[in-house]
């Protein structure tokens, strides 16, 4: 068998296992009941426009002339994208550690399948909401669609390492598992979902640009307002922090696979 046929049969079995790992997690989560599979995406599409509701109830200020519907969807659910990741994967391995006694399952399967779903149910909200307020007239619709596309993929990206690395160390101690949930209620203040960099301060500016989620969400919002608002980011540092992420979940994944004993 040559080098390229049996990475194709290898990737082969490693979508099998994932799509099952998927459809089992599904199930798992949302059961058969009420409205099933259909509340991957309809959880999300709740809470955010309950906190476009809430924002527009208030005539919330977010430093833009922007509509408050447009600026509430864009925000919040690039949180969710990136913030729900995480709590998924931490403690994931422990409840499943029976799967891994199937010869092709391993532990980043785990995670992958996790991610996978999230990265669904965010992306499904966020295409179903934007669709129904451009129709009814509350939203106009994206200027670049492609750079929307660019800016949603590097928040997911940027989810998924963080999860990765965050659910492996979870796994070795338990402070991880602890410390995230207060941490992601600090960061969602913090992470611009609620305001434009450019409307704050200078000195402010400074420090929440270490944030990589920040320059994501001013990117996906320059996509999708366009002129109307002066976006500040850093794509370049964004896919550094996340590249080193990505290095470190992998090789915390592959050690922690080569301390996990099967049941």
């Amino acid at each position: 068998m040559s080098g390229l046929q049996s990475f194709m049969r290898s990737w082969a079995i490693q979508r099998r296992v994932i799509w099952a790992l998927l459809m089992r997690e599904v199930l798992t989560r949302y059961g058969r009941h009420n409205i099933g599979f259909m509340w991957l995406f309809v959880e999300p599409m709740l809470f955010t426009m309950g906190v476009t509701a809430l924002w527009s109830a208030t005539k919330s200020i977010h430093g833009s002339n922007l509509p408050i519907v447009a600026f509430a969807i864009t925000g919040y659910s690039s949180v969710l994208l990136w913030r729900n990741m995480p709590g998924r994967c931490v403690d994931a391995v422990e409840p499943n550690r029976s799967l891994l006694f199937h010869r092709n399952v391993r532990v980043i399967d785990l995670f992958l399948a996790r991610l996978l779903l999230e990265a669904m149910g965010a992306t499904i909200s966020l295409i179903v909401l934007s669709t129904f307020f451009i129709l009814i007239g509350q939203m106009d619709p994206p200027e670049d669609v492609l750079q929307v596309l660019g800016g949603w993929l590097m928040l997911a990206w940027f989810g998924m390492a963080l999860a990765m690395t965050l659910g492996a160390g979870s796994e070795r101690s338990e402070l991880i598992h602890k410390l995230w949930h207060p941490a992601s209620y600090l960061l969602f203040p913090l992470s611009g979902a609620a305001f434009l960099l450019n409307s704050m301060p200078v000195q402010a500016q400074i420090y929440l640009e270490y944030l990589p989620m920040i320059h994501g969400l001013e990117y996906l919002r320059e996509g999708f307002f366009g002129s109307k608002i002066h976006a500040i980011y850093d794509i370049g540092y964004m896919a550094m922090v996340n590249l080193v992420l990505t290095l470190v979940g992998l090789s915390q994944i592959r050690l922690l696979a080569d301390t996990v004993i099967p049941e």
